[in-house]
């Protein structure tokens, strides 16, 4: 090869080697993550799967404050706040220069919108008690919001960093279910049904700018095919990973990251306490004696969870350790049923919802219920069936399903809630929690309505959610825990 030729044929591969290289990084800035349920819908104020917020949570929209990935409250849309003395009056001062995805720019007036909306009789928003405390709202200005409460309410702040109250517009919020506009570091692009969404960079965020060019969240609903479809390079990562049995493959192969953290799911066996014999406190406490929670969590979720005894989340410091309050006893449970007429046992029906923790914490649950004489009919059903039949309708004897909202304790002093547990010491309690802002009052209000949920059996408490991810081991900033129902890519980037 002569010397001119040989010049030619290296700056032909310096050319192809750029190119490469360019291709690579350009590559480099698209992440694809695997979940297992999709979405009935792509509006978080209006609907209670987790699934909603795990795709648009911090992504596409944004409430005055945020929960970062501590569980601390950050400012998000508001850039700042003062609160007035007496705690009733929350003043917000909103960034300068904010659109929402359409180009309309955000204002104190939206702020307005999305409370009242919120709060309105007719609100469909599936978390209006966050809201409740709320008397007024106006817009004092352009960039600037007061919020005046009833009375003091010592978790505001944080409510408001919830999904369920993130910041809409009036012009594009009948259609957020479908075709949401937000004001995130990401607009939506596509929606694939049963297949997936994608989100793409908005390169006029008003905030810092995110470093992937696009997300895709692929919705892989079968267990068994998650391994195939990561090792495939089908989907990058699963920040939730729905195949436990499978997370030692992964953790002996170096391309993986392995990440178990914590979460705000407590996981229960839902009693209908309005439908008999589940309206007799004995009934429900012969059921919690018939449970293992460690042989649940061990044939479930081999290994990975944590027993409670109540409807909080251990890692809390308030956390009361509640699990010896109904050891596992098959005798005392069908002493209790037999108190309540029930020897000769009871029929019922268990509805199981698609996650693992339920399909197959069911089976072992129904195992454990049959030993004592109750025989349950497993009754699978889809999410969208769960949520109308169970969750809006109300109409099941026993279900299994995880509640990952933070914090959510409050749910039992809802009276209209799915499962119709009704105790006056208990909405007491939760009401003087709810006004209360010390810190070591509210720690000790906290402990006591653990304990009285727990005495009552309002629910058969099994395990706390544990967070599997499973991701590519050159993907960093997918949170390790999740303190809120939440994939934020706000900070997540490929390493070289």
């Amino acid at each position: 090869m002569k010397g001119r030729d040989v010049t030619r044929f290296v700056v032909a591969a310096c050319v192809a080697l750029a190119a490469a290289m360019s291709a690579a990084a350009a590559a480099n800035t698209r992440l694809t993550l695997g979940m297992a349920l999709e979405p009935p819908h792509l509006d978080p104020t209006a609907g209670a799967a987790a699934a909603i917020d795990e795709v648009v949570y911090a992504n596409v929209f944004e409430g005055l404050t945020r929960i970062d990935r501590h569980g601390a409250v950050r400012p998000a849309l508001a850039r700042g706040w003062s609160v007035s003395g007496d705690g009733l009056t929350y003043t917000f001062v909103l960034h300068q220069g904010v659109r929402f995805h359409d180009g309309t720019r955000l204002d104190a007036d939206d702020v307005v919108f999305s409370l009242e909306r919120a709060m309105a009789a007719d609100s469909t928003n599936a978390q209006k008690g966050l809201f409740e405390p709320i008397e007024r709202v106006r817009a004092i200005d352009p960039l600037t919001v007061e919020v005046t409460l009833k009375r003091p309410a010592g978790d505001f702040l944080f409510g408001l960093g919830w999904g369920d109250a993130v910041i809409v517009a009036r012009e594009s919020s009948a259609t957020n279910a479908s075709e949401p506009v937000g004001t995130g570091p990401f607009r939506f692009a596509r929606w694939v049904r049963a297949e997936r969404v994608e989100l793409v960079r908005n390169d006029d965020y008003w905030g810092a700018p995110v470093a992937l060019e696009s997300a895709t969240f692929k919705f892989i609903s079968d267990p068994a095919a998650a391994v195939p479809a990561l090792l495939a390079g089908d989907v990058d990562g699963f920040a939730n990973f729905p195949a436990p049995e499978a997370l030692v493959r992964f953790r002996d192969d170096a391309r993986f990251h392995v990440e178990i953290g914590t979460t705000e799911g407590e996981t229960i066996l839902a009693i209908n306490n309005r439908r008999p014999p589940f309206d007799d406190v004995r009934v429900r406490r012969a059921i919690q004696h018939a449970l293992d929670r460690q042989e649940i969590i061990d044939g479930a979720m081999f290994g990975l969870g944590t027993p409670i005894g109540s409807h909080f989340a251990p890692h809390h410091p308030a956390y009361v350790d509640l699990t010896g309050m109904y050891p596992h006893d098959r005798e005392k449970a069908k002493a209790l049923l037999a108190e309540a007429g029930l020897s000769g046992g009871f029929r019922a029906t268990l509805e199981l919802p698609p996650p693992t923790y339920a399909r197959r914490g069911g089976e072992i649950v129904a195992a454990q219920l049959a030993r004592v004489g109750i025989a349950l009919e497993l009754v699978p059903v889809e999410w969208a069936q769960w949520l109308d039949q169970v969750f809006k309708g109300a109409d099941f004897d026993l279900t299994i399903v995880s509640h990952t909202e933070p914090f959510d304790i409050g749910i039992y002093a809802r009276e209209d809630y799915y499962f119709g547990y009704r105790s006056a010491a208990f909405d007491a309690t939760y009401k003087e929690l709810s006004t209360t802002t010390d810190e070591a009052r509210r720690a000790r209000l906290l402990r006591l309505a653990q304990r009285l949920l727990a005495v009552d059996a309002a629910s058969g408490y099994l395990f706390q959610l544990a967070k599997s991810g499973v991701w590519n081991a050159r993907i960093e900033g997918l949170w390790e825990n999740s303190p809120i129902q939440a994939n934020d890519l706000t900070e997540v980037r490929w390493t070289d």
